[in-house]
């Protein structure tokens, strides 16, 4: 019964070793690739964890397996041999681990500065945000400036708005400010790696920057309320002169009044 322990935790290293080399040939990794610059980075980073993890894990459990089954070969009516603990191995364990931490976190702290700090944002999306995020229960609701004018921190007359659809030009820098209109909601566009708590009270620049056209999907990722499960919405990366377009007839479907001009109804 004690080989049985032994080969127990021998065998659970043995499968993350097979798991780790079938894994990129099954597509065993993220749901998706990144679809922005600063996701892939993101994503590297992830990945080094994960693999320091694995060789951490490995290693332990090799280690503990060996040590049972040096155990299960001795004799039970065998003396027992008791020491002290060794200093060296606890300075061991100790200092690895911490040079490992210390590693991480210095490994890591230029690419959560380009998302996190606003001084590291690109030039281009630094003071020129194209669209302001507001969370509410349950939905997003979207502020765009006037075709030809820059967004401003407070509402303007001729501003824009949609719900629940997010659109953006492709092939450069996007900051956008996020705000919550009641609780704390989370912005997260898990195939941009972009996620960002929107907090009562205050106004939180982000910035991505999607190199490809499409749709992708926007979810709160805060619990926020009973209806947190229908809070869901669409960012749509387009080319520049679509963005525009897009923004050309938002503004005419809003100014539209419903009155029809006397030659179109003679037509």
């Amino acid at each position: 019964m004690k080989k049985f322990w032994a080969l127990f935790f021998f065998f659970w290293p043995t499968l993350a070793i097979v798991v780790c080399c079938i894994a990129p040939s099954q597509n065993w990794w993220f749901p998706s690739e990144a679809m922005s610059p600063l996701g892939k980075e993101i994503d590297g980073l992830f990945y080094l964890i994960l693999v320091i993890v694995t060789i951490t894990f490995i290693g332990t459990q090799y280690a503990l397996g060996w040590v049972l089954w040096q155990s299960a070969r001795q004799d039970d009516a065998a003396k027992a041999e008791f020491s002290h603990g060794s200093h060296t191995l606890e300075l061991i364990w100790t200092i690895v681990p911490a040079f490992i931490l210390l590693f991480i976190a210095l490994y890591q702290m230029d690419v959560w500065m380009k998302f996190r700090v606003q001084a590291k944002f690109p030039d281009e999306a630094k003071n020129a945000p194209v669209v302001e995020v507001t969370a509410r229960q349950f939905e997003w609701r979207m502020r765009y400036p006037a075709p030809g004018k820059l967004l401003q921190l407070n509402p303007q007359p001729d501003d824009l708005y949609t719900v629940n659809e997010m659109h953006v030009p492709v092939g450069r820098p996007v900051r956008f400010n996020l705000r919550s209109g009641d609780v704390q909601h989370a912005f997260f566009a898990p195939q941009l790696r972009v996620k960002q708590d929107a907090v009562p009270g205050l106004m939180i620049p982000i910035w991505f920057e999607i190199p490809k056209p499409g749709k992708y999907e926007l979810l709160c990722a805060e619990l926020c309320g009973w209806g947190h499960y229908k809070m869901r919405a669409t960012i749509y990366a387009e080319p520049e002169n679509i963005y525009h377009e897009y923004l050309e007839a938002l503004q005419q479907e809003q100014n539209f009044d419903g009155v029809v001009p006397d030659t179109e109804e003679d037509e």
